[in-house]
């Protein structure tokens, strides 16, 4: 078997099976989280939510998977057939790939890359074309103009995420995600970590990621009120499960990313306790339950609100924290000075 895994044909073959644990594994816990979010909101809501497919409604996620496969996939007459079809196979798939580089515990990452950082940056710069061809092909004003405000939405947001994650490479001195988790390993557990000097951008962070994936408040692009669902509106059957489907695995990637940038990825919060995958678990369902809970009782912005709040707030503040951890990190100041790996 070792022999085996030496060759080329060997080295295709564990990377290939290593795509597929993950990916799986994403994919089911999507249908629990899912769940879960609909139980979050029932809550607030004083109802019940789903409760009737399988014990206490958990197959409910399994049940909508299905229908959505058997249901006719309905294209409109003017649509740019290919266009209209590449568009969710795109958001579906940047979505997916987004995860090779994220560490779900010490050594357990698909690729360990020195870049990682840049990598993710790339991939989630990409995927609002996915959204643009959707609205574009689909031959209909109002997913068209679904598609330029979450576009809009999506590149404002993403300046100041940006700048933020900056603020944490120059504490850190790597672009590496593995890295950046094992420069907040330090004596005190948890007031090692970087949600601690790091504390303003990393409430910034979090509402932009909010943004970045068009989750209340700022679920503009797709307001039933004026664009009847937005982008996706002329979607039906596996198309639109792959554009939700791609939603919710970039939800999750931003919890998964606040978790490692701010709050020390596979690490204990407790100094003595072992550290593991099951914290890096912990840590990104307690984030996705506070993007539940604000879903639940946050009122909507409009869209002029949103712009304002992404430029002329964000972007300045961002902008000055880079420059205010320069200087920290300069002066050696304690938890923006680490450089513990690659520096």
């Amino acid at each position: 078997m070792t022999a085996f895994l030496d060759t080329n044909l060997g080295v295709f073959v564990l990377i290939l099976a290593q795509c597929l644990v993950v990916m799986v594994t994403i994919l089911v816990s999507l249908a629990f989280l899912l769940y879960m979010d609909r139980k979050v909101w029932a809550a607030v809501q004083l109802r019940r939510g789903p409760n009737v497919v399988g014990p206490w409604g958990i197959l409910q996620s399994f049940a909508d998977f299905m229908k959505f496969m058997l249901k006719e996939i309905v294209i409109p007459a003017g649509a740019d057939k290919v266009v209209f079809l590449l568009a969710p196979l795109l958001s579906f798939v940047l979505a997916a790939i987004a995860w090779v580089v994220i560490p779900f515990s010490d050594g357990w990452v698909i690729s360990d890359l020195n870049v990682g950082i840049l990598y993710i940056f790339a991939i989630s710069s990409l995927g609002v074309y996915g959204i643009i061809m959707g609205g574009w092909a689909s031959n209909s004003k109002y997913p068209f103009l679904g598609a330029l405000r979450s576009a809009a939405q999506m590149v404002s947001y993403e300046v100041s995420i940006g700048l933020i994650i900056i603020g944490v490479l120059i504490s850190t001195g790597s672009l590496n995600l593995s890295d950046i988790v094992r420069a907040q390993d330090g004596r005190f557990g948890l007031l090692s970590w970087y949600w601690l000097p790091h504390f303003p951008m990393m409430v910034i962070f979090f509402i932009s990621a909010l943004a970045e994936t068009n989750r209340p408040p700022f679920d503009l692009a797709e307001a039933e009120s004026e664009l009847v669902a937005g982008y996706q509106v002329e979607y039906s059957s596996t198309p639109y499960l792959l554009f939700m489907i791609g939603e919710y695995m970039n939800i999750v990637l931003m919890c998964a990313l606040m978790t490692i940038l701010f709050f020390g990825g596979w690490l204990s919060p407790i100094p003595g306790l072992p550290d593991g995958v099951l914290w890096f678990v912990v840590k990104v369902v307690f984030f996705f339950f506070i993007f539940s809970m604000v879903k639940a009782i946050v009122p909507r912005y409009r869209y002029d609100q949103l712009m304002r709040l992404g430029w002329k707030v964000f972007l300045p503040m961002s902008l000055g924290w880079v420059v205010f951890v320069a200087i920290m990190a300069r002066l050696d100041v304690v938890g923006y000075a680490r450089f513990a790996v690659g520096g």
